[in-house]
């Protein structure tokens, strides 16, 4: 009997959510490597009354992977109206907070809400250790604080420099193992300064994808973002990912090639978000572009968590 793959993915947010809801439908050995940078909403709100890990991405990772019956899924994404005591807050977030505090241990945490949601895969923290992500604009200004970066109070025109966590993070372990057992690894799609590069930062995190012998796949965005990759084109993100791994590390970029409808963009324009320019003849000649119908079909512009799985798993057996 063949085995499995073992697909390990890396990102946070929407992205990662989409990508794990399509590929958990296929026979793979999944594990979602994910960011622990999150400090907004009511993730930024446990994090400093509790000074515990984040547990945002973590929890929207684990609603992706679950198996477990329609009610129990809602409930860990059932968020608290803002006019209550606990509003704004979701019960997931505060089931895992919980269980961290009553265990001393965000592992265990996790452990316990993968055997509840009856996910098929793994959720791995990229690191452990409580990270503040900063960003440095062209003109100096440092901004602390992955929601600062991600929804900017200062001039959203001015351009990320670099970014970096502090204090240094140190990676897990369970992390670091799966990486070094992964036979494909999947970048994105998601926010690159704030939910891609995060990880990266992680110290071991890059060097382990640059080690290993798997496949390394990148999916990019389909919009750019104001404050974060206004004006970015296919090859900005891939040479920012790329810049962040350290080595000419991807093997494929998947990309959209639909273009959504004319009324979808003038809503995004209105955000000043914008295309993504597929300038495929200005990447790397060592990475192969794959051009996919990847959209879909609503209002907001977002990857289609089929199409995306069916791209990932051509490109994984």
């Amino acid at each position: 009997m063949s085995k499995k793959p073992h697909i390990v993915t890396i990102g946070g947010g929407t992205g990662t959510f989409n990508v794990l809801q399509g590929l958990k439908t296929y026979p793979v050995d999944l594990t979602a490597v994910v960011s622990m940078a999150d400090d907004g909403g009511s993730t930024g709100k446990i994090r400093d009354e509790f000074g515990t890990l984040p547990p945002g991405d973590i929890r929207r990772s684990l609603v992706a992977l679950a198996r477990s019956e329609k009610l129990v899924r809602e409930l860990f994404e059932y968020r608290f109206e803002d006019s209550c005591a606990i509003g704004g807050h979701s019960f997931g977030n505060l089931f895992l907070t919980a269980l961290e505090r009553m265990t001393g241990d965000f592992n265990e945490a996790l452990r316990v809400a993968s055997q509840v949601l009856r996910i098929n895969g793994k959720v791995v923290p990229v690191t452990l250790d409580n990270i503040r992500l900063c960003a440095l604009l062209e003109n100096g200004q440092k901004i602390t604080g992955e929601t600062n970066i991600d929804i900017p109070k200062h001039d959203g025109e001015l351009k990320i420099d670099k970014v970096f966590l502090e204090p240094l993070a140190h990676a897990n372990p369970d992390a670091l193992e799966a990486i070094a057992h992964a036979g494909t690894i999947v970048i994105g799609p998601g926010d690159l300064f704030t939910s891609i590069v995060p990880n990266l930062l992680v110290e071991g995190i890059s060097e382990a994808i640059c080690a290993s012998k798997a496949t390394v796949i990148y999916i990019s965005n389909i919009m750019t973002k104001w404050g974060e990759t206004n004006h970015f084109s296919l090859s900005h993100f891939v040479a920012t990912v790329e810049r962040y791994l350290g080595a000419q590390r991807l093997n494929y970029v998947i990309v959209n090639k639909t273009a959504p409808h004319k009324e979808r963009l003038t809503y995004y324009e209105t955000k000043r978000s914008w295309l993504v320019e597929n300038d495929v003849g200005s990447i790397p000649k060592h990475i192969h572009a794959l051009p996919c119908d990847l959209i879909k079909n609503e209002q907001l512009i977002r990857h289609n968590p089929a199409k995306l799985a069916a791209a990932i798993m051509n490109l994984s057996c």
